[in-house]
């Protein structure tokens, strides 16, 4: 009787314990699948075995069907002009080294993030609505999937933003373009924050994104060989003498001036498309600059049509500027 109350006792205690084992499973997800998809599932998600710095791009492009993450469904899609504002968050350690959504390794000092919907890979211009503080990072990774958070940034990325120690902050989520899978050293990414730091606006950004590195040389498309349409870009060495450049007397559209040639070079093949563009080098103190531009023109009426055509490619803060019979540069665009 005594043995027969203690195996009675012990099957209640099992009894009990199955069904709080049963709640508790109930909120997880229920598939290796889902798994992956939650990044406070912990485990599904494997570690980087190479040796040296965790490679950066990579992965595949990813969009994905909808999916459910306890108890609520998201729905991956395209979302051109994507803008909305809520609350961010940030995952570092726990997560460092580790597989992200579309195949990527997650480094928590880069500029990444997890977003819920957006496609994999893909840039979005985040703003810190409390600070006003703002960055471009690549998207590479789905979360966060605790109540209604917008995004899931890097530690990296919330120090930069500077909401680190408070855990979360209200941001707004601009998406900018798709991003290369791969890209060595987050190239484009640097390019974009340079240019963002410089004014450039969603549009101007997007023609960054896939870009080409700077070449010794570049030929703009054209129908005829005869006559292009655009420029040949050749680049000056650093030795070289900067040669007076003579223009005539008239107005151009200044589009901007850049500290990074790539991303001139990135403004100047965007714009050649549109119109008849230059660019120069000039002594900019510590470093050269590259201002690109257009021709000159003969009135101003002409100048201000050439102005609507630059702001409606993407390029609002141009301004007419007239010129004199000889600007003193080194051209590199002619």
């Amino acid at each position: 009787m005594h043995r027969d109350g203690h195996v009675g006792w012990f099957l209640a205690v099992l009894a009990t314990l199955a069904l709080v084992l049963v709640g508790c499973s109930s909120d997880r997800p229920k598939s290796s699948k889902s798994r992956s998809l939650n990044p406070f599932a912990g485990t599904g998600s494997p570690y980087y075995k190479g040796k040296g710095p965790i490679p950066e791009g990579g992965g595949k492009y990813h969009v994905g069907k909808p999916y459910q993450v306890a108890g609520r469904w998201y729905t991956p899609k395209e979302q051109p002009g994507y803008d909305k504002k809520g609350m961010a968050s940030w995952y570092g350690e726990a997560f460092h080294a580790r597989k992200t959504s579309n195949g990527e390794w997650f480094d928590m000092a880069d500029l990444t993030a997890a977003h819920p919907t957006l496609p994999l890979p893909s840039y979005a211009k985040v703003t810190n609505l409390e600070n006003g503080k703002t960055v471009v990072v690549r998207i590479n990774d789905r979360g966060p999937f605790v109540g209604t958070r917008l995004i899931d940034l890097s530690k990296r990325t919330s120090e930069y933003l500077g909401f680190k120690h408070r855990g979360k902050a209200m941001v707004r989520v601009q998406w900018i373009e798709d991003a290369p899978l791969q890209d060595k050293g987050y190239r484009h990414l640097a390019m974009m924050n340079n240019e963002m730091r410089d004014g450039a606006n969603i549009r101007q950004l997007a023609s960054v994104a896939h870009s080409k590195a700077p070449a010794t040389t570049e030929i703009a498309k054209t129908d005829s060989p005869d006559e292009p349409v655009a420029k040949t870009v050749a680049y000056r060495t650093a030795e070289a003498e900067p040669e007076p450049t003579f223009v005539s007397a008239g107005f151009v559209v200044h589009v901007a001036t850049f500290s990074k040639r790539s991303n001139a070079d990135a403004t100047y093949a965007y714009l050649s498309e549109v119109t008849e563009v230059q660019m120069y080098q000039f002594e900019g103190g510590d470093a050269p600059l590259y201002r690109v531009q257009t021709v000159s023109v003969s009135d101003e009426d002409e100048a201000a049509a050439l102005l609507d055509k630059i702001q409606s490619a993407g390029f609002p803060d141009a301004k007419i500027r007239r010129v004199k019979v000889q600007q003193v540069a080194a051209k590199i665009a002619g």
